[in-house]
């Protein structure tokens, strides 16, 4: 187990400035706790006031922003922390978790995700030309970077228009390009850039993680998923493991686990219905790596999630 910590805060008069305007206006559109859409496309602010486990995800590619508090994602056995002085990057689809830290009532969690379209990556690598990203081998499908003024004076202005939803339409687009741009051009923007360009093999292993993201209930045949990205088999295990922390199949069982405990949650179903649902045939094998998973057989482990409610 590893923590991939961000580096440490910096007080910076000019980012301070702007931190403290950014949290004021997620606090006034982020009325209660919870996470809104809002009148910006892709753009959803949060609140949170109350202290929580880690809770699973399978969020879109997305640059993650804290205002105020503070966050810890968990990817397989790897942590990654991010504050106000530092985003985190989400580059490819992924089962995820995550819990907010350094939370209260009087000063919640104020929280910024804006998604994104790995097609607007690579119009924009088409419009801009050469744009000096360097090419290196791919690492996490997800990251945290420092927050520069720059950046942080984009986010602002966009999501200032919540205040003026008449200039939305037009000043929307441009500012989410510049945000985009900004990402390609900081020091780990090529990560961004080898998944949005058609012949890199990171690009080739994001539609093998697509692809396992929409089909994670059928038998897992590794050859199969290598032609779906047309990689060699040890190349698609190697490349695979080195964006996700997880081999394929580690990958498909995480999926499949976190979905079952969604179905129970949300839709009453008992375990073996939920297993069967996302692909499990023996309910003694779902039991067993659910166990693992959660650190309680699904019974008890849906108990202590009630009472936690």
């Amino acid at each position: 187990m590893s923590l991939l910590e961000p580096s440490p805060p910096v007080l910076d008069p000019a980012l301070e400035k702007q931190r403290v305007e950014l949290a004021d206006l997620i606090y006034r559109h982020a009325r209660t706790d919870g996470t809104f859409t809002t009148g910006v496309e892709a753009l959803f602010v949060s609140r949170y006031s109350q202290p929580s486990d880690f809770s699973p995800s399978l969020p879109k590619p997305a640059l993650c922003i804290m205002a105020q508090g503070r966050k810890e994602v968990r990817l397989a056995d790897e942590y990654f922390a991010y504050d106000p002085l530092n985003y985190l990057v989400v580059s490819v689809s992924m089962p995820i978790s995550g819990r907010v830290l350094e939370i209260s009532p009087e000063r919640p969690v104020l929280a910024l995700r804006l998604d994104i379209d790995p097609v607007e990556i690579t119009t924009l690598i088409s419009d801009a030309g050469p744009m000096g990203v360097p090419s290196r081998p791919a690492g996490r499908g997800l990251y945290v970077e420092p927050i520069d003024q720059p950046m942080l004076d984009a986010l602002l202005r966009l999501t200032r228009l919540l205040d003026t939803p008449k200039d939305i339409a037009m000043l929307a687009p441009l500012i989410r390009r510049e945000i985009l741009y900004r990402l390609l051009r900081s020091p780990q923007g090529y990560r961004l850039y080898e998944i949005a360009s058609e012949n890199s093999q990171t690009h080739r292993v994001s539609r093998a993680i697509s692809w396992l993201n929409g089909n994670f209930e059928q038998p897992l045949r590794i050859d199969s998923l290598a032609r779906e990205a047309n990689l060699s088999v040890s190349t698609l295990h190697h490349r695979f493991k080195a964006m996700t922390a997880m081999s394929p199949l580690q990958y498909q069982k995480q999926l499949r686990l976190n979905e079952a405990r969604r179905l129970m949650i949300s839709e009453g179903l008992d375990a073996s219905a939920a297993g069967y649902r996302v692909g499990y045939e023996s309910p003694s094998q779902f039991s067993r790596e659910y166990s693992r998973q959660f650190g309680a057989p699904p019974v008890r482990d849906l108990a202590r999630l009630r009472m936690s409610l």
